[in-house]
């Protein structure tokens, strides 16, 4: 199999909301935007999609409070990071806690995917 790029997508019915929550976390607009339909934003080594489903497919797409998506960002500061998430209004819930691979701190965004904020050490 061969391949250009992996794109990460959230679906999502609460579309513009969440295109404005990741435009101000990633303080980026999106560089593709179909208004009500998609966003896409482009992250170093990353592609990160965000799209509307169509109403027939809206049910399936429903989030559920214990969401299976994790988005890791690895940051440089964790500490800004979390002042960062506080100021959108979506501190995280829980504390900075010492994984095998350096400090983590678990967030949401407004639809609930589990965002993990992550700082090597």
């Amino acid at each position: 199999m061969q391949y250009n790029s992996v794109i990460v997508t959230i679906a999502t019915v609460n579309f513009a909301n969440i295109v404005s929550f990741y435009a101000q976390l990633l303080e980026q607009e999106p560089q593709k935007l179909i208004p009500l339909v998609y966003a896409e934003f482009q992250i170093p080594s990353l592609i990160l999609g965000i799209f509307q489903p169509k109403p027939a497919n809206n049910l399936e797409f429903v989030t559920h409070s214990q969401s299976s998506l994790s988005l890791c960002l690895e940051v440089n500061n964790l500490e800004t990071a979390i002042s960062h998430l506080t100021a959108l209004g979506y501190p995280p819930p829980g504390a900075i806690y010492q994984a095998s691979h350096g400090e983590e701190i678990y967030a949401y965004d407004p639809d609930g995917n589990r965002l993990i904020l992550h700082q090597s050490g």
